[in-house]
Parts: structure tokens; sequence; C-alpha cells
């Protein structure tokens, strides 16, 4: 079961390679904003993934944190794009 978990990890790995790219690139900011998420999403899932594999449990820790920290970065993204478009 633990190289299941390795193999999903390393797929996610890709993911983020892919948003990367989107987030480099991506048309708007909006889309890179998104591409961000998914990388702070497939990293949470990545630590998931090995604290299960490795037997880490601190990894799951590590992973609330981020989960934590994406919820913030969200809000701000959002009153960024609303302060933006009052023009103030």
């Amino acid at each position: 079961m633990d190289e299941f978990y390795i193999g999903a990890a390393l797929l996610l790995l890709l993911t983020m390679a892919g948003g990367l790219v989107r987030v480099a690139v991506g048309p708007s900011p909006a889309d890179r904003m998104m591409a961000a998420q998914l990388l702070g999403s497939s990293g949470i899932g990545i630590l998931l993934l090995l604290a299960a594999a490795l037997g880490i449990p601190a990894l799951f820790d590590v992973a609330l944190i981020f989960a934590l920290l994406a919820v913030i970065n969200v809000a701000a993204f959002t009153r960024r794009r609303v302060d933006e478009g009052s023009g103030a």
C-alpha cells in the first residue's frame, strides 16, 4: 500500500508542475490564483500521502497548517481584487 501512496504523491507532483506553468503564463490574475490554489491543494495531498506511507504523523500537522494558510491566502486575494475594483 505504501507504493500506491508514493505513486499517488508523484502523480500529484506532476500536476504541480503543470500548475507552475499556469502560474507563470496564466492569462489573468484569477487564473494564476487558481493555479496557486492547485499548488497548495496538491502540496497538502502530497503531505498527507507521505505521512501515511512513511509513518510520520507530524506531516499531518504540517498539512493542516498549510490548509489553514490556503484559506487566508484566498481571503487576502479576494480582498485585494475587491479593493482594486473600487477605484480606491
